[in-house]
């Protein structure tokens, strides 16, 4: 009866092996004493660190790569589709041109906005330094 509980017991033994195995290995690899200076600074593929590692970055950095995303992974689901084109017949057409049409919606959305521009010229409500920025409002 037991037996077939045996494939899902060897799996979560791996599972605990292939997990503990590398906190076994640290221990053992790193060094036990001297852990100042050089060892505790971060590796920067070779690089000397500048700064701090916590720093604010630009908002826009992660817009962007949203954006990229977004449209990377639906531009993906055009390739199946253009490989069964023709067996799918009118009605995928129709479906994909009005996946199309919201997929440019958006694109358009974000250009409209501006959120693809890297450096924004316009804030909507410069002060201090920004006040010569400042767009317009009506």
């Amino acid at each position: 009866m037991y037996q077939n509980f045996a494939p899902i017991v060897i799996f979560i033994l791996v599972g605990l092996v292939l997990a503990g195995v590398p906190f076994f290995l640290q221990s053992i690899v790193s060094p036990k004493f001297n852990k100042k200076g050089e060892k505790l600074i971060s590796y920067e593929c070779g690089e000397v660190p500048e700064g701090d590692a916590w720093i604010k970055f630009n908002i826009r950095f992660y817009v962007i790569a949203l954006v990229f995303v977004i449209f990377d992974v639906e531009v993906i689901f055009l390739y199946p589709w253009a490989v069964v084109f023709k067996d799918l017949g009118m009605v995928a057409f129709v479906e994909m041109m009005v996946f199309l049409l919201i997929l440019v919606t958006g694109f358009a959305y974000v250009w409209v906005k501006e959120d693809l521009n890297w450096v924004k010229i316009r804030v909507k409500y410069g002060r201090g330094r920004y006040a010569g920025l400042a767009a317009k409002v009506e």
